[in-house]
């Protein structure tokens, strides 16, 4: 069995150590924890990776519509797949 709780530190408390107690019985469980991160954010911290971050970022094509544009070009889309 595998369970997953995605939660913020400050929520961890002796409700969840309950839940998994109960949901788990006397099985032997193995518990994990990692911190989510931006990968952008760690990449940039380094100003060479910054740099060529930006630099592919400048690179990408750019599109621009109106709101009422947008909507058309996506109720297009929904016809489509009906």
């Amino acid at each position: 069995m595998e369970a997953i709780y995605k939660l913020k530190a400050t929520e961890i408390d002796k409700n969840l150590i309950s839940a998994i107690k109960k949901l788990f019985g006397q099985n032997e469980i193995t518990i994990t924890i990692t911190s989510d991160f931006d990968e952008t954010t760690y990449l940039a911290m380094k100003p060479a990776n910054e740099k060529h971050l930006l630099e592919g970022i400048a690179q990408e094509p750019f599109i621009s519509f109106t709101d009422a544009e947008f909507k058309k070009h996506a109720n297009d889309l929904l016809r489509k797949i009906k």
